[in-house]
């Protein structure tokens, strides 16, 4: 488990990689407030989700942030350890991006099947620092999931649709992590008792188009256990993002890693990236991390990775006015 603070003595190559000295006294301060509401993260012992901080029923959230960051993961049985992997690298994740944008807010998801699980969407709030523990706590991946190659990404991609605003937002991420399909409409029934809210069925593609124009999506995919599935989930999910957005990964202990990447690419800090990445992994990690980001150097000519569309613009709030 990566720790809170600037403390690099546990990575490959202690010292090789420098936060900053301007930096090194908010850092002390997040170690600091981390030990002091213990930092342990377990997916193992508890039998729910805290619901106070996850429930999406009748919640909103927000962020005020020029450059928010949206994380999910699906957490049923064929994601094995994967979701306990992804989270465990928090503390790295944050310091990061922060580093690289000061006023960086991030919001974690866990994604289920609606049609047989008992919490198949947990959303936290956006938080800074050690309060993302807390919300990380309340997470539940149950390790189920429904038969089949789909799961309910499309109920969490509603809700973010319609129930999540970052009306500041300049540069905002959105980072997907699954290994499956999403289902083809929005169930308004299961809209309706895990959202708390109405509306009529809609086109999944559509909704997931619509959340495209206002952040830089990625879906980071998992090998599907299933023989000869992957071409048709690859496919489904590039009907709804485009060429270059579905990027494939190989190691869940590397996960948090192809995230920073592409974030760090993105924002203009690629090269601090590597330097980072080099100070943490062996040449083979390294490797992992790189097929993964050559699968997503840039997008195809012509097309762009996200819209910029103004706060309340009609074409961002068409489906939901349809």
């Amino acid at each position: 488990m990566y720790s809170w603070g600037d403390d690099t003595k546990n990575w490959k190559s202690p010292g090789a990689y420098d936060y900053g000295s301007a930096r090194a006294p908010y850092l002390d301060d997040l170690k600091k407030e981390a030990a002091a509401k213990g930092s342990e993260r377990s997916y193992s012992k508890k039998k729910a989700p805290n619901l106070d901080l996850v429930d999406p029923n009748g919640k909103t959230i927000s962020s005020d942030s020029e450059d928010p960051v949206i994380l999910a993961v699906d957490g049923t049985g064929s994601m094995k350890t994967w979701p306990a992997e992804i989270f465990d690298r928090l503390p790295l994740l944050y310091q990061t991006l922060s580093k690289y944008k000061p006023c960086v807010d991030i919001s974690f998801s866990v994604i289920g099947d609606a049609n047989s699980d008992q919490w198949p969407v947990q959303i936290s709030n956006f938080g800074k620092g050690p309060t993302l523990d807390d919300y990380l706590k309340a997470l539940q991946p149950e390790g189920g999931g429904g038969p089949g190659i789909r799961e309910s990404y499309e109920l969490w991609a509603y809700f973010m649709m319609s129930r999540c605003t970052t009306p500041n937002a300049k540069d905002p991420f959105m980072i997907i992590m699954g290994d499956e399909k999403f289902y083809d409409t929005i169930n308004p029934a299961q809209v309706k008792k895990h959202l708390g809210v109405t509306t009529q069925a809609l086109d999944a593609v559509e909704v997931w188009k619509e959340l495209g124009q206002r952040y830089d999506i990625r879906f980071l995919r998992k090998e599907n256990d299933m023989p000869g599935k992957n071409p048709e989930i690859i496919a489904k999910w590039e009907e709804a993002l485009g060429p270059g957005h579905i990027v494939p990964v190989y190691d869940p202990m590397r996960v948090v890693d192809v995230a920073m990447g592409l974030i760090a690419q993105r924002w203009g800090n690629f090269g601090d990236f590597k330097t980072n990445l080099s100070a943490r992994q062996d040449a083979g990690g390294i490797e992992a991390v790189m097929t993964s980001l050559r699968a997503a150097p840039g997008l195809p000519p012509g097309m762009k990775s996200k819209l910029k569309l103004t706060a309340g613009s009609k074409k961002s709030t068409s489906l939901l006015e349809g």
